[in-house]
């Protein structure tokens, strides 16, 4: 294992004016007295979502040093130390861009010593120090064996481990990484997600990753962050974020999700179970009337119609996806679409067709109020 040394945990106040490391309770304000929240403890590998201008790499770049946050409005805490005016090159952060930035002139072993070779004479290790580094770290992502290629003669998934080793040279307390695996392709990224996760594990380096794919964070994280208009709106394990979301945002950000609309908490309740029913999110609903959030694989199909509790649907059409079957329907009362997932087997054992009436109901949702806007 490579020794990074103690790495420290990051903990970010403000940023550009924006409050982007502070975890807020669902309805809070965000205020000057919400207090330092540790955003990443030592030697974890935390993942940052959220939508597009929600603030995630402006953070990212902040914590860099590529950024710097509006004179006193935050700061950038790294071993308890505001590193806010700190330079980007004493502040021991490395940092993977998106798409490699390796340098094409330069061999793979080049690139991966650039770091090592460019720093002052009194700090640059000796060349067999060097070469030894390189060989290590070509190793530990499997590619030592083209050490002499140049990033012409490599994959995408082969350069981006490149462009890992290199940051890894120069023993950073903090790893970030800003979409390290967005420039690839479906396949390539499902491998590379377990590699990042032992790579991590074998070295144990403190690691912050930006990613837009909501599926990468809960496989490859220790905790998961989810932002929104630049605030952290909820911060947890992948199962903690998923499975008990803070509001409606979390909920319909991580992962498809039916809406069930128009009645109230205790009509939902009735019609599926329910865990962490909630009507109050945010602020009390003024109308009384509530939605009930559902995933496609806790949606219930049944074929008997009279009699059973749930609501009247009408089948629209199904298709197969892997090893399971999607089928979309149309409530009967609202006119609302919404998916089911099943297994293949329960999908056989159904028959449905196109434009039959069945009942839906859920085995759990999460209720909150109507008065949300997504």
């Amino acid at each position: 294992m490579l020794d990074h040394g103690a790495a420290p945990a990051v903990i970010v106040v403000r940023s550009s004016g924006r409050y982007v490391g502070h975890v807020h309770e669902p309805g809070q304000v965000p205020s000057h007295d919400l207090g330092h929240r540790r955003l990443v403890e030592t030697g974890q590998l935390v993942a940052l979502v959220g939508p597009s201008g929600s603030g995630k790499t402006t953070l990212l770049r902040s914590i860099a040093g590529l950024e710097q946050p509006d004179r006193g409005s935050g700061t950038v805490l790294l071993h308890g130390k505001d590193i806010a005016a700190e330079p980007v090159g004493r502040r021991k952060i490395g940092f993977v861009f998106q798409h490699y930035a390796l340098f094409k002139h330069m061999t793979v072993a080049e690139n991966v010593a650039f770091g090592l070779r460019v720093r002052p004479r009194r700090q640059r290790p000796r060349r067999a120090e060097i070469r030894k580094i390189v060989e290590d770290l070509l190793d530990l992502v499997q590619l030592r064996n083209m050490q002499r290629r140049y990033p012409s003669q490599l994959s995408g998934g082969q350069r981006q481990r490149i462009a890992l080793a290199r940051a890894l040279a120069t023993k950073p307390s903090v790893l970030l990484l800003d979409e390290p695996f967005g420039a690839l392709d479906a396949k390539v990224r499902r491998e590379l997600r377990q590699w990042l996760r032992q790579l991590h594990h074998d070295v144990g380096i403190t690691t912050l990753f930006v990613t837009h794919d909501q599926e990468e964070a809960l496989e490859v994280a220790d905790r998961v962050a989810v932002m929104n208009k630049g605030v952290i709106e909820q911060m947890g394990t992948p199962s903690e974020v998923y499975d008990h979301p803070a509001g409606p945002f979390v909920q319909t950000f991580l992962g498809t999700v039916n809406l069930f609309r128009g009645r109230t908490a205790e009509d939902l309740k009735k019609i599926g179970g329910v865990v962490g029913g909630n009507a109050g999110y945010e602020r009390p609903a003024t109308n009384g009337k509530a939605i009930a959030y559902v995933r496609p694989h806790d949606v219930q199909i049944s074929r008997h119609v009279n009699g059973t509790a749930g609501l009247a649907a009408e089948v629209i059409s199904m298709s197969l996806a892997g090893p399971t079957a999607r089928v979309y329907l149309k409530l009967t009362e609202s006119k609302e679409m919404i998916e089911a997932e099943l297994t293949r087997d329960r999908h056989r054992e159904l028959a449905l067709t196109a434009g039959e009436i069945v009942r839906v109901s859920w085995r759990q949702a999460r209720i909150f109020s109507d008065d949300y806007s997504i």
